[in-house]
């Protein structure tokens, strides 16, 4: 695995952004950057990192590691339902088919956890105990295990200030925001899906206690998982063999995932409002090397990468032949 030292020599190569005006009009999400040509979407995983809706940094290695593993969990889950991928041709770029994506976002959720306006912990540490429309009995723990599975949908980005807000099924079908039969058919998709990380990640060592899924309808309008899946940006990943014990002390449970960076967040005081604090080269090195030790134990490669040549050149050179 890449070391810390040589992670901290790397923070000043870490992709901000990837402009490249051959390929026509770019476009810019939080942590991604893209292009559209030929029907085909060129997908530019950047080193940007966001919580609390928010970019709050660079952290070297981290969009070669998530596409990577993109790439990983797609080809699982492909008999399951089909997903936007057609290959990878960089560490950092990923080819997939254009998709109209939904607009609702799925979150299947395991475990009661969070820190988040839309985490589940928050509303019950708040009095609520009927939360996305599920009813929760009292007496529930913060990290505490679920009966079942449970989706909690938000909507993509489109509440006040572009943030993804809570939003229970019959709403979804009220505001005809997706077809009831097409939200059943996704509901049950989230569901398999989940499981099979589920059981993917404990062969690993560690819980998936949530993940949040996106869908889209490809040109002939048939449904596609689209994004990525099952990556510490968007799933909450803890360490199985400690969870037990950590649960039982009342301590919080050790994770591999952005509630490590979020939580740092948070005990500075930010949540997402203010001036963002600049994160150390310390702490920048800890959530790269988690990020690396997710990929490798789960998909049980080595995370390797070549350091001869600056990031942003490797991949304007790989964009360069897809002119």
């Amino acid at each position: 695995m890449i070391d810390q030292k040589t992670i901290i020599k790397n923070i000043p190569n870490s992709i901000s952004e990837i402009k490249f005006p051959r390929l026509g009009k770019r476009y810019k999400g939080k942590v991604r950057d893209w292009y559209i040509k030929n029907h085909l979407r060129i997908l530019i995983a950047t080193d940007r990192i966001s919580a609390f809706d928010k970019v709050l940094g660079n952290v070297p290695f981290r969009g070669a590691v998530l596409n990577s593993l993109s790439y990983f969990w797609f080809e699982k889950t492909r008999d399951i339902v089909p997903n936007h991928m057609i290959g990878i041709i960089d560490p950092n770029v990923m080819l997939v088919t254009e998709c109209q994506a939904l607009p609702v976002e799925v979150v299947v959720r395991g475990y009661i956890t969070g820190v988040t306006g839309t985490s589940l912990w928050k509303h019950y540490s708040d009095g609520e105990r009927l939360i996305y429309g599920i009813k929760f009995p009292e007496g529930l723990s913060k990290n505490q295990k679920l009966g079942k599975p449970v989706i909690t949908p938000t909507t993509r980005g489109t509440g006040a200030g572009g943030h993804d807000e809570p939003i229970t099924p019959p709403e979804i079908i009220k505001k005809k925001l997706v077809p009831a039969n097409l939200w059943k058919q996704i509901e049950k998709i989230a569901l398999i899906i989940f499981e099979r990380g589920t059981r993917i990640c404990e062969k690993a060592g560690f819980i998936l206690a949530d993940t949040k899924y996106e869908f889209g309808l490809d040109r002939n309008g048939k449904l596609a998982l689209i994004d990525e899946i099952h990556t510490p940006d968007s799933s909450r990943l803890w360490v199985k063999k400690t969870y037990q014990a950590r649960f039982k002390k009342g301590e919080e449970v050790e994770n591999y995932d952005k509630e490590f960076m979020r939580i740092w967040f948070r005990d500075q005081g930010y949540t997402g409002r203010g001036k963002i604090p600049q994160m150390p080269e310390t702490l920048i090195a800890q959530i790269a090397s988690r990020y690396i030790e997710v990929y490798e134990k789960i998909t049980g490669d080595k995370f390797s990468i070549d350091l001869s040549i600056l990031p942003k050149q490797r991949i304007l050179e790989s964009l360069s032949k897809l002119i």
